[in-house]
This record gives C-alpha cells, sequence and structure tokens, in this order.
C-alpha cells in the first residue's frame, strides 16, 4: 500500500469515528418529531437509493437475483432488528448510554461464533470478558430493577431492546462471514439498505405512524445528517479502511464511537453522566478489551464432535 492510500485510509476511519460517533445524537433529535419506525426507514432508504446511484460511477452492478433473499436477510437482522430497537430504545435510554449499550455487539458476535457450525470455542479469557461486560450493563440497570416506576421499567426495556438489537446485528455479521451475498460489499449494501428501508416503512405504515410525521427544521437536519452522513460516507469510509487496514484496527472505532457519544449527549442534550455510569461504561469497554486479548480456541472437528457425543 501507498503511502497515499495508508494516509487516505487513516482519515477514512477518522471519519468513521467521528460521523458514528455523532449519529447517536442525531437520532434522539430526529426522534422529537419523527416516529421510530419511519424516521429509520426514511434514513436507510433514501442512504440505499444514494448508494445505488453511485454505483454506475464507480463501475459496480446491482448484485444477481439470485442474492436478494439473503441480502433482504441480513437487512432485517442488521438493520430493521439492530437499528430499528435501537431508534425504539432512544426515546428512553440516553444516546450516550446507547452507544456504550451498543458496544456490547462484540460480546454477541462471540456468542454467536461459538453456536455456529465451525465456530471458534468460548475460552476462559472470553468468558471473564463477557461477564465484565454483563456484569456493566446489570450495574446500569440495577437502580431501574429495584426501585422500578413507569420510567424505570421503559429504561430496562430500552436496554434490554439494544441487547437484541445487538444480537441481531451480530448474527446478520456472522451470515454475512458464511455466505455470498453480492459481488462486492458497496452493491450489496445498497441493495440491503433499499430493503430494509422498505421494510421499516411497511413497519411504520402498519403501526400507523404516518400520522405522527412532522419535520421541524432540527428534526429534517438530523435526519438528513443520519442519511448522508451516517449511512452514505460512514458506510463508503467503513468499506475503504476495510481494504486498506487491518480489521483489528478498523475494529478499533467500536471504542471510539460511545465516548464521542457520551460527550455530546453530555455536553448538548444535558444527559446525566454519574459515577454509575462512569462504572457501567468502564467494565463493558474493559470485557470488550478482554474478549479481543483472549487467545482464540479452534473449534472442535466434526469426528471429535461426533466421537464427544
Amino acid at each position: 500500500m501507498s503511502p497515499r492510500d495508508r494516509k487516505l485510509a487513516y482519515l477514512a476511519w477518522i471519519t468513521i469515528c467521528l460521523v458514528w460517533g455523532t449519529t447517536f445524537l442525531a437520532i434522539r433529535i430526529a426522534l422529537e418529531s419523527l416516529p421510530v419506525a419511519l424516521l429509520a426507514g426514511f434514513r436507510w432508504l433514501a442512504a440505499g437509493l444514494m448508494l445505488a446511484a453511485m454505483l454506475p460511477f464507480v463501475r459496480e452492478q446491482f448484485p444477481p437475483r439470485s442474492t436478494w433473499r439473503s441480502i433482504a436477510l441480513v437487512g432485517f437482522l442488521m438493520n430493521v432488528l439492530g437499528n430499528g430497537l435501537l431508534v425504539w430504545a432512544e426515546q428512553y435510554v440516553a444516546s450516550g448510554l446507547t452507544a456504550v449499550v451498543v458496544g456490547m455487539v462484540p460480546f454477541w458476535s462471540v456468542v454467536v461464533e461459538a453456536l455456529s457450525p465451525g465456530g471458534e470455542q468460548l475460552t476462559r479469557g472470553t468468558l471473564a470478558g463477557l461477564a465484565a461486560g454483563f456484569g456493566g450493563i446489570l450495574v446500569l440497570v440495577w437502580p431501574e430493577l429495584t426501585v422500578g416506576g413507569e420510567g424505570g421499567r421503559m429504561f430496562v426495556a430500552g436496554i434490554v431492546a439494544l441487547q437484541v438489537g445487538s444480537l441481531g446485528w451480530a448474527i446478520g455479521t456472522s451470515y454475512t462471514k458464511r455466505h455470498r451475498i453480492g459481488a462486492t460489499p458497496l452493491a450489496s449494501s445498497a441493495l440491503q439498505m433499499v430493503f430494509s428501508g422498505v421494510m421499516l416503512m411497511i413497519v411504520g405504515t402498519l403501526a400507523g405512524e404516518w400520522t405522527r410525521v412532522y419535520f421541524t427544521p432540527r428534526s429534517f437536519g438530523a435526519l438528513l445528517y443520519l442519511t448522508v452522513a451516517g449511512s452514505v460516507v460512514g458506510y463508503t469510509a467503513y468499506v475503504y479502511t476495510l481494504k486498506h487496514l487491518p480489521v483489528s484496527t478498523v475494529s478499533l472505532y467500536a471504542y471510539v464511537n460511545p465516548i464521542i457519544a457520551v460527550i455530546l449527549g453530555t455536553l448538548l442534550a444535558a444527559e446525566p453522566l454519574s459515577p454509575r455510569i462512569l462504572l457501567a461504561a468502564v467494565l463493558v469497554f474493559g470485557g470488550i478489551a478482554i474478549v479481543r486479548m483472549a487467545p482464540k480456541r479452534k473449534p472442535i472437528p466434526q469426528a471429535a464432535r461426533k466421537a464427544v457425543a
């Protein structure tokens, strides 16, 4: 890789950290006047159409029809389930805190990988990391579990929704690794976003959300930012970094995004930042670090599994 490509790759990585770290606050602002499913649907459908319009200029074509079902499935798992539940949860969970909880995705990825055929076995190190991370979530929700009240129950429901969404994202990622869903990441992602947007629009229509749609300058600006910066620019930068930097380096954005989200939420949205939240964040981040550094254990060969059984 030339020095110029390396420089551009790191600039793209910085873009990912800054842009994706700010999308959590943008979602919270957009929710001021837009309902959950239609907000997510507007975002992904518009972003998908923009990316699709770019394909001829980068000499790429849509994936073959034989892959559309798989692309739609991944779109449902990652964008409808993963991002849709994230948007729903931000009605009750602060944007910065949401970013911290979403940092649990690597944990769910480890669990999904361990349960998948031919996947890596869990080690003591990964189990310790999982315990630390979920301990952080417990620290986060314990007061609401013990005190109760409508606000407390919805906060806990939001945390649970974020975990279910993170699991959906992890399953979608694992499926993508194991199946060929398009010739290039950019083309398959454009179609994935379009499918996701259509599915979310259907959900919003069935839920009767159209009567609650109205735009303000703040919500429209936030939606535009989510579509252009968060989806189109952010994902394009992500694809570029994956081509020119090691995955281990690219994945470090997962540590940076929550820090940016917490700072912005505290400064611009007056979101609380208590010692308990900081302790929970330290446990989650510590768990992520332990999982990433833990030695990998090779999967048990199929013949050996039959022998053990």
